[in-house]
């Protein structure tokens, strides 16, 4: 038996009484379910990008609520006894999809009879909603006309009406997206501006959406992603953004409108700190590296190798200068352990001739790590960076056997 789906004719439905057609025990997510099929329900199934209602069946709450062809399945938390029993719909959510739903038939009427751009997509989130338009990026001047438009419509309070007929009908009618089904089909009718088959549920007068507010765009595959928000969750969302505007503009003491050229002034300075930061860090490397080196005698083979476990917190960035300091000198090897990370640099001048990326290889493989470079530079990381002592005393071992 098909359950009748009260909520095509009357979305505002809160209440409804009903008879079970049977309760089958189930899972879902891992915890002990059960499957109710009622004669008829106001509760909506996640269908069309809208997600589905909560309320309770009974005693029972209703955790998810699935359209299986004709009929609607009600996964609640525990057994609903035969008979007949009284259901209700979580308002609050039930309104709060209304409003979306309703918003994206109107915003996608208005991308596309202004702008050219048809909604292949819609999606109603937990936060935000979107649409997948298609066609050319949307840009600014687009997504604030469509806005304003949007919100002028919901202003003069035009009817939301249901309406009844074939595909046929509909096309004649001037359908704002035809559909392939046969039968009778219902749809949603924005007066004087839209009309499109759905199944979902809706407003029924364009002042009960509330707000519209329309967020960024941006690429998606072959399309492009509105985010928007109505109604309630718009005025949440606009509150949460005035807020963040105040503090960061008390941060940057500012007045409002003036946060932006603050915030640039600011990552201006902050960028050209950091570059003179990196040019003080690679010239205190290549200073103390120079150090290093006057202080070594070259060994029998004339090598000056040195070989360092630095257990401050030092950048890598600094090792990479020091290494490539030292490997400047004539004869010169830097074999050099980032203790409290486990990275490692080993470097050379030409004129050693041996092969550091090899050197490096050999190491990580007999302590564990990973890692590569050139023959005259290599960089890589242990595993385990409470080796990085052994990491050196190998590498000169190696080195020797080279």
């Amino acid at each position: 038996m098909a359950t009748r789906r009260l909520y095509y004719d009357d979305s505002f439905a809160r209440e409804f009484s009903a008879d079970v057609l049977s309760c089958e025990p189930t899972t879902y997510q891992s915890a002990a379910a059960w499957e109710v099929v009622l004669d008829a329900t106001a509760l909506y199934p996640t269908s069309g990008g809208q997600p589905h209602d909560f309320g309770k069946v009974a005693d029972a709450n209703v955790l998810d609520v699935r359209d299986d062809v004709e009929e609607i399945v009600h996964i609640v938390d525990r057994r609903v006894n035969p008979g007949a029993v009284h259901g209700c719909v979580d308002w609050v959510r039930r309104f709060d999809h209304m409003q979306q739903h309703s918003g994206q038939h109107l915003l996608s009427a208005i991308f596309q009879e202004r702008f050219g751009r048809p909604t292949v997509s819609f999606h109603l989130g937990s936060e935000l909603s979107t649409i997948d338009l298609r066609g050319g990026e949307p840009l600014e001047e687009i997504l604030e006309g469509a806005e304003r438009v949007a919100n002028q419509v919901i202003c003069d309070d035009r009817p939301v009406n249901v309406r009844y007929g074939t595909a046929e009908q509909f096309a004649e009618m001037g359908v704002r997206k035809e559909v392939d089904r046969q039968g009778i089909l219902r749809a949603i009718e924005i007066e004087g501006l839209d009309l499109q088959p759905c199944g979902g549920t809706h407003v029924k007068r364009t002042a009960q959406i509330g707000t519209m507010l329309v967020r960024r765009c941006s690429k998606m595959r072959q399309d492009w992603r509105v985010e928007f928000a109505c109604g309630t969750r718009a005025e949440r969302i606009a509150r949460k953004d005035f807020l963040l505007l105040r503090r960061t503009a008390e941060q940057l003491g500012c007045a409002y409108d003036e946060v932006a050229d603050a915030a640039a002034r600011v990552v201006s300075e902050r960028d050209a700190r950091f570059k003179e930061y990196r040019g003080m860090l690679q010239r205190l490397a290549e200073a103390e590296a120079t150090v290093a080196l006057q202080a070594i005698q070259p060994g029998p083979d004339g090598l000056r190798i040195v070989a360092r476990v630095f257990q401050d917190d030092l950048e890598a960035e600094y090792l990479g200068h020091f290494a490539s300091q030292v490997a400047k000198s004539d004869k010169a090897v830097a074999l050099l352990v980032r203790f409290r990370c486990g990275q490692l640099f080993f470097a050379q001048h030409h004129s050693v001739g041996k092969d550091m990326n090899a050197l490096l290889k050999q190491a990580l493989q007999q302590l564990g790590g990973k890692g590569g470079g050139t023959r005259d530079f290599a960089r890589g990381r242990l595993n385990d960076a409470g080796k990085a002592q052994a990491a050196i005393a190998l590498g000169k071992e190696l080195l020797a056997g080279q």
